[in-house]
């Protein structure tokens, strides 16, 4: 059963790597579309349109229905990802140089609106009685995104951030795209409320354990399978859940003095230091505690796939978080 679920994963994401691969279809002005090609063609684990399509086939939906919208929301994430290593100033996505390395700051933003304009152009592609419903999940994702990286950016100068602060951060940064996808998928499958509202809880939750899992990765992963230098938000001075669990449990004068020191000078440079304070993680159990949040979360997701009544979607769903909970990049 296992790899039947993930046969059909694997024909969906080559399903829509394809059609990303000739989803834009203008040349000119190759300024904009050769970057577009670029960041399309990057690969990716395709997560947000498969949720899409997986929400489409709980509700009774034909998932040949739901590709636009699938492929849409795909470049929508990109879309975000470009102006993400804009602010970021991030070298690499995906092993790939990012567009603004690769080309130039001015280049990689208009590309990223002409992307967002093309997520609009295909998602209205979308067959559906619900079209306007779909049109306002898919702009409030947008809207939700856009706080949420708000938030990340306001959170680098703020001296103190509690963990409830974080996760409604990430709340908005990460899970609310995902509550899109399955908001989307639900509506062009033509579900009911209470269906909507299933699969809504679950993408929430599952989004939550993916950007902890991610914060995660970015200090415990394969660097080659990663994708991107190992302690990256170290270096950014990032407040992820890892530094701000760390704030709060290391008692350590000396210890907490050099956790600080990530806030103090807005993140660390040097390899040492940085080896260090992945060290203390481990040392106080932060790692640990971490995953933990990850299962919670992704068992809280799972409690709500008890309220579909079609089996094999619940078991869809069952193998894809048990996917992103796996995930070593």
């Amino acid at each position: 059963m296992i790899q039947s679920f993930e046969h059909r994963y694997t024909s969906l994401k080559k399903i829509i790597d394809d059609k990303l691969e000739n989803v834009i279809d203008k040349k000119l002005p190759a300024g904009i579309y050769e970057p577009l090609k670029y960041i399309l063609s990057g690969g990716g684990k395709r997560i947000r349109p498969v949720l899409l399509i997986l929400s489409c086939e709980a509700a009774g939906g034909n998932y040949k229905e739901a590709i636009d919208a699938a492929i849409s929301i795909e470049m929508l994430h990109n879309f975000t990802l470009i102006h993400d290593d804009i602010m970021d100033n991030a070298d690499k996505r995906r092993g790939k140089e990012t567009i603004h390395k690769k080309w130039d700051r001015d280049t990689a933003i208009l590309s990223g609106d002409a992307l967002l304009g093309f997520a609009y152009k295909v998602m209205l592609n979308t067959t559906s009685k619900n079209i306007q419903k779909i049109a306002r999940a898919f702009t409030e994702g947008i809207i939700e995104v856009c706080d949420g990286q708000s938030l990340d950016k306001e959170y680098e100068f703020k001296k103190a951030v509690s963990l409830d602060e974080y996760l409604t951060m990430i709340d908005k940064k990460t899970s609310q795209l995902l509550v899109s996808c399955a908001k989307i998928g639900a509506l062009v499958g033509n579900a009911s409320k209470n269906l909507i509202n299933i699969l809504s809880n679950y993408a929430k939750n599952i989004g939550l354990a993916f950007q902890i899992q991610d914060d995660l990765l970015d200090v415990t992963a394969d660097e080659k399978k990663f994708g991107k230098k190992i302690g990256g938000d170290i270096r950014e001075g990032k407040k992820t859940y890892l530094l701000l669990k760390a704030l709060e449990v290391v008692k350590s004068k000396n210890d907490l003095a050099f956790i600080k020191s990530v806030v103090k000078n807005r993140g660390l440079k040097n390899d040492a230091d940085i080896k260090r304070i992945i060290g203390l993680y481990s040392d106080y159990n932060i790692i640990n505690s971490a995953s933990k949040e990850v299962e919670k979360y992704t068992n809280k997701a799972n409690k709500y796939l008890n309220g579909l009544k079609n089996k094999n979607s619940r078991e869809s769903f069952l193998w894809f978080s048990d996917m992103l909970l796996s995930r070593n990049s």
